[in-house]
């Protein structure tokens, strides 16, 4: 028997692109048993709804915090194998199956490095090949699709909830040391939209504030993550 896949989705005000990334999950999955667990942090759109007409689980929790919404997804999962997407990625049938095929094999962690859809500012071109072989040579976790064993992620303790951005960066590390990790040849795509609706100024201000020893410890909300929207469409 195969063992269970639990995808969890924090979601704050996704009801643009939860439809579409559930579906894509439901599709990618659909050879293996799996569950999707979609964990609304206090939306005021329609959000949850969306995911419970798709028919998936939904917990409604109030963190504003990604690494306790994450977390509180891990603590209601099934799965033996537990897979952390964001609410807006298209997940292909072939990151499915090559991530089984990862973990069938002794290792116990991996991730996804994204693709981005749309026009990105020219910025985002040139950053985003470094940032992708960066993550690679350091064997780090994208926040888009990281994925571990169940005993590896409450061996370390889940995400750590000190951080309030990167905090995929900080489990990756400390997952090195319960086993091997991979990242995937098989591509996830996600939403550009982080760089066409904030400005580029505004994000690698982020990106360099936390990856600052002590200043990323700071307990504040990002507005990168969790901030005002401005609409695509």
């Amino acid at each position: 028997m195969k063992p269970l896949l639990s995808f969890i989705i924090p979601a704050w005000n996704e009801e643009d692109y939860m439809a579409a990334t559930i579906e894509s999950i439901q599709h990618a999955a659909k050879e293996y048993a799996h569950e999707i667990i979609v964990v609304n942090d206090n939306s005021d759109d329609e959000t949850a709804a969306i995911a419970r007409g798709l028919g998936v689980t939904v917990i409604d929790v109030n963190h504003r915090h990604i690494a306790a919404t994450r977390n509180s997804g891990a603590a209601i999962a099934k799965g033996k194998h537990l897979v952390f997407v964001d609410a807006d990625t298209i997940v292909y049938e072939s990151v499915v199956d090559e991530m089984v095929e990862v973990l069938g094999t002794g290792f116990v962690a991996g991730s996804s490095f994204p693709t981005f859809d749309g026009k990105l500012p020219f910025i985002a071109k040139v950053l985003t090949p470094f940032v992708r072989y960066t993550f690679l040579l350091l064997r780090l976790g994208a926040g888009a699709f990281i994925f571990c064993t169940r005993d590896a992620f409450e061996h370390v303790g889940g995400f750590p909830e000190k951080f309030f951005a990167a905090e995929e960066v900080h489990l990756s590390h400390t997952l090195h040391k319960q086993g091997k990790f991979k990242t995937l040849k098989a591509r996830v795509l996600t939403s550009g939209r982080k760089f066409r609706t904030h400005s580029s100024i505004h994000i690698l201000m982020t990106l360099f504030l936390v990856a600052i020893p002590g200043i990323r410890r700071i307990k504040q909300r990002k507005s990168l993550w969790y901030g005002d929207r401005r609409r695509e469409f």
